[in-house]
């Protein structure tokens, strides 16, 4: 069994005192609308993972190569270059509304967007709700 730990592990560092460090004015704008925004979707507190991850809920994984660990169902993090949201179980099932999302790039798990206003806040809402039921088939609470 791997002992390898995950990197970002839960703090107690407030979410809040954080995104209140971020810049510039737009950015932190932004991020405390998505704070607001995934706390109201998910039903859960925010949390922070590592020193510049908000996320909500936790999950235990467990790969076939035995390394395992927790992490987040859905978060954010105010990058250098955009907001990155994440939404953990990928985007293989969300064609149709990274179609109507509007600007942004993605990763494996990660939604890159410059800025809140470059996108569809409600086609996100409709992502962020679909990944968290995703992850609750995934791995149960």
């Amino acid at each position: 069994m791997s002992k390898a730990k995950n990197k970002t592990q839960k703090t107690e560092q407030s979410p809040e005192s954080f995104l209140n460090t971020v810049n510039p004015s737009q950015k932190q704008s932004d991020c405390f609308t998505l704070l607001k925004s995934m706390e109201e979707i998910s039903g859960l507190k925010p949390k922070m993972w590592g020193a510049s991850i908000i996320g909500f809920g936790d999950y235990h994984y467990k790969y076939k190569t035995g390394r395992e660990g927790d992490f987040f169902r859905i978060g954010f993090s105010p990058r250098v270059q955009n907001l990155t949201v994440y939404i953990m179980p990928g985007f293989q099932k969300f064609e149709n509304e990274l179609s109507r999302l509007g600007k942004h790039k993605v990763g494996k798990s990660c939604l890159y967007i410059k800025r809140l206003s470059d996108i569809d806040e409600a086609v996100l809402g409709e992502m962020l709700v679909k990944g968290l039921e995703i992850m609750e088939e995934m791995y149960p609470s």
